[in-house]
């Protein structure tokens, strides 16, 4: 019997040329400006990174911009991180550019391999490509922040040269207290008016592992009295011995972050870099730095510029690494990549398809002020991207037989009749829709919803036949068995505590789908069922929100307390055959149901296993 492959909804390793002109958006605005200028046009590129003398031996760079994903490898990414890698990779791929992967792993207390190995993955599973132009897809390495510690020191000590950084062995408490607040300006250190001898002197005694950690930091010498408190000598070198996953034991003192970002950047030759509205207080110290070195001859002029957009929000979802940590750690979800989770990992295992999630971040735009958006947005583009792609099924997801009581003395006693449908509704135009084949016999599984003793006003599907207003018997009522045949409902059977156990129907011959009999009667519902003789039993998660509250991390609440009760429920479903070929991360629509994925963990051949993904329509709330 032959089985249709569901569509393939993985995407090449590089991202598709855009179909499109994009809509205009203030970053592109930006790049559109600096190419008009020709702000970027002198630029040269050596092949790798490197300071102003490495570039200077280089080639025009071949890439208009270069933009930069520069995740810090201590999580897992999340749909927020997925909006950055869309809108990074995105702009250097609509613009003739180059996007760099780069692990900013400069706080090695907090960072992993097994990290640094998911965000490659998120990043190729989202379709995108890091290489330089003229190499092939998948064939460069990610940069790493911790590659360029060697550059960063000599950049720290050309600063402490210059009379631009001293080192304060002043206690935490002391520095928090003397920085001031928004109100009063900060004092300056005693330590301040070293000499640039008696600093570098004292920072080689930091490298060398001859102060405890702690015990001194590196500061930039800029404006204590400055009404921004990041330009208060910002600490940009800090001691810690701690074990590296890249450099190991190499190194006791790190630069911070707001040092390393934007020498990473300037090593790079990055045009474009943008990040989110919490760094926008830290433009100005990107700036002081890049000048200063650009000065000094060690970076190559004209320096990248940063620019912020606002970050993800998305109702129903938290996007703290620490809470989803805690959401782990204490079992509330089954791991990083329970499909409850926002976690890229966790979406591509609830269904999710990249060009889903390209879709959202760009239906959603880039701005520059914080606003909400709504999960069914998120939800919404998944649907529109498997709507014309998931092939479809039936699945049982609540059964009760239903026995045809005729189907013997109609049929011939045991006969299985052979049925079809499309896999596809409206397959790719120049394309035909591939065929499902199941069967129907006596004996067929159906929803128990799909039946019911005293129907409801409206209810269009099986009941019983019940006395008129004349006390006449009326007839059962009459549905189409989905690609089979026209049945009329004769009643049920019950147990002994009243639960029904089957429902009882007729089938009415000459009417099955497909053939010249089908319009013979009418019916005004047809229903979904499965073949007791060839469906098969499969596990259906049925998940939804993880939370119930749509801000719940809000204003200090507990998250914990919004956890949604219902976010997961598990049912032993029957589906129908074309169904058992499945292989884990294929995509299907169950009909009536919603779209589901074969998990891409747990699902075996021998034990089928689905996730919902979401439902054919926004019903949360309603």
């Amino acid at each position: 019997m032959s089985t249709p492959t569901p569509a393939n909804t993985q995407p090449a390793a590089t991202a598709a040329a855009p179909e499109a002109v994009k809509p205009s958006n203030f970053l592109r605005q930006i790049i559109e400006s600096d190419l008009e200028k020709g702000t970027y046009a002198t630029r040269r590129w050596a092949g790798s990174p490197g300071d102003a003398a490495h570039h200077a031996k280089g080639e025009p760079d071949p890439a208009k911009i270069r933009t930069r994903f520069p995740p810090e490898p201590n999580g897992y990414l999340h749909v927020g991180h997925a909006k950055s890698i869309c809108i990074n990779f995105g702009l250097a791929r609509d613009y003739g550019g180059v996007c760099h992967l780069r692990f900013d792993d400069t706080n090695p207390e907090k960072e992993d391999t097994e990290y640094v190995n998911s965000i490659i993955d998120a990043v190729k599973w989202l379709g995108f490509d890091w290489a330089q132009l003229g190499q092939a897809p998948g064939s460069a390495a990610p940069y790493q922040a911790s590659d360029y510690f060697d550059f960063m020191y000599r950049a720290a000590e050309y600063l402490i040269e210059a009379g631009h950084a001293y080192v304060d062995e002043q206690t935490p408490e002391e520095m928090r207290v003397n920085r001031g607040d928004f109100g009063k300006p900060g004092v300056n250190s005693p330590f301040r008016t070293r000499t640039p001898a008696e600093n570098l002197a004292r920072f080689r005694e930091m490298k060398g592992g001859k102060l405890a950690d702690g015990a001194a930091v590196l500061r930039a010498k800029i404006d204590m009295a400055s009404p921004n408190i990041n330009m208060r000598d910002p600490a940009i070198y800090r001691i810690r011995r701690a074990t590296h996953h890249n450099t190991g034991d190499t190194w006791c003192i790190y630069p911070m972050y707001t040092f390393a970002h934007p020498i990473e950047d300037a090593l790079e030759q990055i045009t474009h870099s943008f990040c989110t509205l919490e760094f926008e207080d830290q433009r100005p110290f990107y700036d002081w730095l890049m000048d200063r070195l650009c000065e000094g001859g060690l970076l190559a002029a004209p320096a990248p510029k940063q620019y912020e957009f606002a970050r993800l929000n998305l109702t129903y979802v938290i996007t703290s690494k620490r809470k989803l940590a805690q959401l782990v750690q204490e079992g509330k979800v089954n791991g990083w990549d329970d499909p409850r989770m926002p976690t890229i990992v966790g979406l591509r295992r609830r269904g999710y398809t990249p060009a889903a999630i390209q879709m959202f971040a760009e239906r959603i735009g880039v701005t520059k002020s914080d606003s909400w958006i709504d999960y069914s947005t998120l939800e919404g583009c998944l649907r529109e991207d498997l709507e014309a792609k998931a092939h479809r099924g039936m699945a049982v997801l609540d059964p009760v037989k239903l026995v045809l009581t005729n189907w013997d003395e109609v049929m011939g006693p045991g006969h299985l009749e052979p049925c079809q449908l499309p896999a596809l509704p409206h397959p790719p135009e120049g394309t035909e829709s591939p065929i499902r084949h199941f069967t129907i016999g006596k004996e067929v599984w159906i929803e128990r919803e799909d039946f019911a003793e005293v129907p409801p006003k409206g209810y269009k599907r099986l009941y019983p036949p019940r006395p008129g207003a004349d006390g006449q018997m009326l007839p059962g009522n009459t549905v189409r068995l989905k690609g089979g045949y026209v049945i009329e409902c004769t009643g049920c059977t019950k147990d002994a505590d009243g639960n029904i156990t089957e429902v009882l129907a007729t089938v009415v011959p000459d009417t099955k789908s497909g053939t010249p009999g089908a319009d013979t009667v009418k019916v005004k519902a047809a229903i979904t069922w499965v073949g007791v003789a060839d469906g098969v039993n499969a596990e259906v998660r049925m998940y939804d929100r993880l939370f119930s509250d749509a801000h719940p991390d809000a204003g200090g609440k507990n998250f914990l307390e919004s956890l949604n009760p219902n976010s997961l429920k598990v049912v032993t479903a029957i589906v129908e055959p074309s169904l058992a070929n499945a292989k884990p991360d294929d995509k299907f629509q169950f009909e009536r149901h919603g779209y589901f994925v074969a998990d891409r963990v747990d699902h075996r051949a021998e034990k089928p296993v689905f996730n919902l993904a979401v439902g054919l329509k926004d019903s949360w709330g309603k």
